[in-house]
């Protein structure tokens, strides 16, 4: 949910081309990951938070108050670090789970994860 909100301030705010391309393509993404995640949650009784955490709260409040290249810097930053959490966490899932359908989904969900997480590096690789 994270990653869509802050993409969608990006797609509207960035003026790097490769950030504007590459937050459209999380709204597209995740916006399909977080429908799937839900559909299983629902399948299994679980509920899901519809609530951004403080941290990520914060992080849509420093985006709105930024502008330029100071903007798509924090962007990047932000989607660098939570595309590393999200990798950890879905590889941990996908090797360790002990629900054989959130395990798989995990799985199935992961390349999509490192293949966000290898573009945002190139981007800002490129960024410095």
């Amino acid at each position: 949910m994270a990653e869509v909100a802050l993409s969608k301030i990006a797609a509207t705010k960035a003026q790097n081309a490769d950030v504007k391309k590459f937050a459209q393509t999380m709204v597209t993404d995740h916006t399909k990951a977080n429908a799937e995640m839900a559909d299983l949650a629902k399948k299994k009784n679980a509920m899901l938070s519809t609530d951004l955490n403080s941290s990520h709260k914060s992080m849509v409040d420093k985006l709105n108050s930024l502008s330029g290249a100071d903007f798509d810097k924090a962007y990047v930053d932000a989607m660098v670090t939570d595309h590393n959490d999200a990798v950890s966490l879905f590889q941990s899932v996908a090797d360790n789970g002990t629900d054989p359908d959130v395990k798989a989904w995990a799985a199935k969900t992961l390349p999509t994860l490192k293949s966000h997480q290898t573009m945002i590096k190139d981007i800002q690789a490129k960024m410095k």
